[in-house]
């Protein structure tokens, strides 16, 4: 009986059927995949009504006051914290960013900028994910 035991013991340390753990170093637990946010609309307009753009365009006058961004994301978990930014150009000159709170999938937002009448020339505002990565550029004239 001894022996049967001594060849079962050994059996199951050689890899017969139980293997020998190292707990020492746990593995560090799987992180969830990061929400891969896309832009399914965006555009440039005068105005948001009833969370829809009004007067939408490329090119607006050099007396147009104030502007809007407007997008449409998907890929967003409900009830996760995921942000992204709106970040305006007048040339290349950076001269906003205003962060955006998603709260789910499929999600309408927008940001605001004043547009002074000097500023006229080639705008463009880019949506940018948490980490800064570009998923959407959209560029406009103004006073052209």
């Amino acid at each position: 009986m001894k022996r049967i035991g001594a060849i079962v013991a050994l059996s199951l340390l050689a890899g017969g059927g139980l293997a020998a753990q190292d707990t020492t170093k746990a593995a560090a637990p799987a992180q969830p995949a990061a929400a891969s946010v896309s832009v399914d609309e965006a555009t440039v307009a005068k105005n948001v009504v009833d969370r829809v753009p009004q007067d939408t365009g490329s090119v607006f006058p050099v007396d147009v006051g104030q502007l809007v961004f407007w997008n449409k994301v998907s890929g967003a978990p409900a009830g996760q914290e995921t942000t992204i930014h709106h970040v305006w150009f007048h040339g290349d000159t950076q001269v906003g960013d205003v962060e955006l709170h998603v709260g789910g999938s499929p999600w309408r937002t927008w940001s605001r900028k004043t547009v002074p009448a000097d500023w006229t020339g080639a705008w463009h505002v880019e949506v940018r994910d948490a980490a800064g990565t570009v998923l959407k550029r959209i560029d406009f004239t103004v006073g052209q």
